[in-house]
């Protein structure tokens, strides 16, 4: 069953140097997706608009795989305020399969609210098809235009938090990883702070900071799987925010978003990663879409 409801949220951005410098409580429409007679599936309404996807040479972390921008119009659809979970997992894997089995136990991190991870792409798919299946509704996972857009949220920032990144608002490596005497990672961004580094995941949301579409754990947590076909760079890539599936010289499909395992380049609401889609990793996970 569906139920629409109001969520209220807090968002928060940071100067470059990582220092709070706006607060906010706001207000958007969701609705819950019932699971069971306890659990629910929450999105939220992402509003339809335009946007420039990539990033320009002169942002920290540019890669030409991130080029060239382009303008991307967003049609409005519902998004996942979190990542899956492993207690939203578990019970989409009990119902009867389409294609592939699903297994129970899909997490190196226990945790009910823990977002579920080792994931395949052919997995998530799967979830997405028995979510619709039960609902009637239809589930499937977010186009690369749309989670960058979602994402975002109105920014045109690194993060949506702002120029840089702390480890107060989001579950990313926030130190220095060095390899044969040379640091090979950054802990910081910018002129922003370094951190802690878990080294795990955490549960969803629980650092407590939306962005303002009111989403949760889009820098960081775990990488997020897409529905796009991996592409080198966005030459011919679509403007109407539909998926990139074709043509494509590769069978890998696109992560979004960085995880507890990634530097804070890579959590970057332009980053892109890409991945096999057959690959179960202790920080891949995904959130489900729908379309209005």
């Amino acid at each position: 069953m569906t139920q629409a409801c109001e969520i209220e949220f807090t968002t928060r951005t940071i100067d470059p140097a990582g220092h709070l410098q706006s607060e906010q409580v706001l207000k958007t429409v969701g609705y819950q997706e019932s699971l069971t007679a306890e659990v629910a599936l929450t999105l939220v309404k992402i509003p339809g608009g335009t946007f420039m996807m990539g990033t320009p040479r002169t942002e920290e972390g540019w890669h030409p795989s991130q080029n060239p921008q382009h303008e991307v119009t967003i049609a409005p659809f519902w998004m996942g305020q979190y990542p899956v979970t492993q207690q939203q997992w578990r019970i989409v894997a009990a119902l009867p399969k389409i294609k592939l089995p699903l297994s129970q136990k899909s997490a190196c991190f226990g945790g009910d609210q823990r977002p579920v991870e080792q994931v395949a792409w052919e997995e998530a798919i799967e979830f997405c098809d028995r979510l619709t299946q039960l609902t009637r509704q239809n589930y499937r996972l977010p186009s690369e235009a749309e989670w960058e857009y979602a994402c975002r949220a109105g920014t045109i920032t690194p993060f949506h938090f702002g120029a840089t990144i702390s480890t107060d608002l989001a579950n990313y490596s926030g130190i220095d990883w060095e390899y044969q005497g040379k640091i090979c990672s950054k802990g910081s961004y910018g002129a922003g702070p370094q951190g802690i580094d878990r080294r795990e995941t955490t549960d969803v949301g629980s650092l407590g900071v939306a962005n303002a579409f009111g989403l949760y754990d889009m820098h960081g947590l775990v990488r997020e799987w897409c529905q796009d076909l991996w592409h080198p760079t966005y030459e011919g890539a679509p403007i109407d925010g539909s998926a990139w599936i074709e043509p494509s010289d590769s069978n890998l499909r696109v992560l979004r978003g960085g995880s507890w395992n990634s530097s804070p380049k890579a959590c970057r609401s332009a980053f892109r990663g890409k991945l096999d889609p057959d690959s179960h990793l202790y920080d891949v996970g995904f959130r489900v879409v729908r379309s209005m």
